[in-house]
């Protein structure tokens, strides 16, 4: 029965560690299970080293905390996380005591000490990760269940192992103890790159504060400060914190980075910057991150200030600023971007012309489309000479309904849903996410693209390659499919149009941008839409791109 219970054990562990999130209502079932297991292989437990007493203690919790999490499938991530790191630590104090006792050879209590400092490790681990999903726990559990089932059926086979007139050879005496500090290593710096990735987050400093008396009046400048970092030698730069408003009407406050050429005449020509993802929660903001430029796929910026232009590149709202960040929400993002451009106007050493051309990749290609439809009635002092959408999230549900095929591409589709049950009151987790999904798509959404923590959720996102859709229904139909084709930019664009699109684009694929641009031919506008062989989403706007000259040469012919 003990072999059997073992394998199921050693089964479980392995199905723990391949499917962690293929239905995380099942897994937490299947955790409870593999406690109630672990449970009934301490209680048949016939070590003579361990007091009776105490294997029916150590097997009452594990049965108890198996049936507790059984009987309530509903505890939340981080009471299910403190439940089993308290197993794991119990397990290694229960490896230690013995250890501590003289009597047995050196390195059988060197490597049972080891064992169990490593059981404490990976249960303090699971309490550092506690918010960063049950994927970790679960592949650390499953993990454990298969060592401690495998070690069971060792025994089993070689009863003899345990008794003292039968010591193991001091090959595997030794290969235990290399395996137990190995066991260690491996715990220790877990833990030590754990604290890392929660700490490799920019802070938010006291400049992005809204004041307590937003100005009613979109586009007004709040503050502004001098910006160096990743700036070009022959270019000065301020990040600025200015007003504007959501899409409701109500006011808000946003951020940007405004760079003009050292020398010339000024009257700059403005290239209104709207940039591609980074994330969705307060500290991902462009200015706040390390490459502020780049992390947002603007590449060119050295083309820019040679050329004699300005660049206004915003934030958006709620990156940076108070939240919720209007993630893929056309409106409110628009009206980010031309209000940046408006505020950059009032800041008087940038000395800013009024010809603006605004571009846009990905994200922020979206944000550019929408841009140039409400730029006549909402920001008619901000007249625009063109727009420039690069892969642009144009086709909303086209774009959501293929992330599921895009490898990490339920972390994109984390930013979307929490935007949108952020913003939209009709959209909600439980309409929106499979129950058991949930807990990891939160925690997704939290992380930015930059820095150690995406790490974490491309990890996350992998172990869902096998059932990658975290959506509870189609993602197109009901609330959030109606809120996404609300916000599928307008064709009404009255200004010089270019789509580039990468022909090699998995994310924003060719067939969903083509849909979007017959629309807008369809609706009797103009478009120069441009495919480029070859490359991909964010190839399509790097330096070395075909796309950049043809995307320089037609913003000068705009300016012109």
């Amino acid at each position: 029965m003990r072999i059997v219970l073992a394998l199921v054990a050693i089964a479980l562990g392995i199905y723990l560690i391949t499917r962690p999130i293929s239905s995380l209502g099942v897994l937490v079932w299947f955790i409870g299970a593999g406690f109630i297991l672990q449970g009934v292989l301490v209680l048949t437990d016939d070590d003579h080293h361990t007091s009776r007493w105490w294997r029916f203690a150590e097997a009452l919790a594990w049965l108890a905390a198996g049936v507790a999490i059984v009987a309530f499938g509903g505890l939340t991530l981080r009471v299910l996380v403190v439940v089993i790191a308290i197993a794991l630590c119990v397990r290694g104090v229960r490896q230690i005591v013995p250890a501590l006792r003289a009597g047995a050879p050196v390195d059988t209590r060197i490597a049972a000490g080891a064992f169990g400092i490593a059981s404490i490790g990976f249960g303090l681990l699971a309490l550092l990760w506690a918010d960063i999903t049950l994927v970790v726990t679960a592949v650390v559990f499953g993990a454990w269940l298969i060592m401690s089932g495998v070690g069971e059926v060792r025994r089993l086979i070689r009863p003899g192992d345990r008794e003292p007139s039968q010591s193991p050879s001091r090959v595997r005496r030794f290969a235990r103890t290399i395996t137990a500090l190995v066991a260690v290593a491996v715990a220790v710096v877990a833990c030590v790159v754990s604290v890392n990735v929660r700490s490799d987050t920019p802070d938010v400093d006291d400049f992005y504060s809204a004041p307590s008396d937003i100005p009613a009046k979109p586009g007004v400048l709040i503050r502004s400060e001098s910006f160096t970092r990743e700036v070009p030698d022959d270019a000065r730069a301020w990040r600025i914190l200015y007003s504007t408003t959501r899409g409701d009407g109500s006011p808000a406050v946003a951020s940007a980075l405004v760079v003009v050429p050292k020398r010339g005449d000024g009257g700059w020509p403005v290239i209104d910057w709207n940039h591609g993802t980074t994330g969705y929660a307060q500290p991902c903001a462009p200015s706040l991150l390390t490459q502020p430029f780049e992390s947002g796929a603007m590449f060119v910026l050295p083309e820019v200030i040679k050329r004699g232009w300005a660049l206004v590149a915003t934030d958006y709202i709620g990156l940076g600023t108070k939240g919720p960040h209007p993630y893929l929400i056309g409106v409110d993002s628009a009206h980010a971007s031309l209000d940046a451009v408006r505020a950059a106007r009032a800041l008087e050493p940038a000395d800013l012309g009024d010809d603006t051309v605004v571009w846009g990749h990905s994200q922020g290609g979206g944000s550019a489309l929408w841009s140039g439809a409400l730029a006549p009635t909402y920001a008619p002092d901000v007249p625009l000479a063109g727009v420039a959408a690069l892969a642009p999230a144009s086709n909303l549900p086209g774009l959501i309904d293929n992330l599921p095929n895009v490898t990490g591409g339920s972390v994109f589709s984390s930013f979307a849903v929490a935007a949108y049950i952020a913003n939209y009151p009709d959209v909600t987790w439980r309409g929106a996410i499979r129950p058991g999904a949930e807990p990891i798509v939160r925690q997704m959404s939290g992380r930015c693209l930059s820095g150690a923590g995406v790490l974490v959720s491309v990890l996350s996102a992998l172990s869902m390659t096998r059932d990658p859709n975290i959506f509870a229904t189609d993602p197109t139909s009901g609330a959030l499919g109606k809120r996404l084709k609300e916000n599928v930019p307008p064709t009404t664009i009255g200004v010089p149009l270019l789509i580039g699109q990468g022909e090699a684009d998995g994310l924003i694929t060719p067939a969903a941008q083509r849909e979007y641009v017959d629309t807008i031919r369809r609706a009797g506008r103009q478009v120069d839409y441009r495919t480029f062989p070859g490359l991909g989403h964010v190839d399509l706007v790097e330096a070395e791109s075909a796309l950049i000259p043809q995307l320089l040469e037609w913003t000068t012919a705009r300016f012109r």
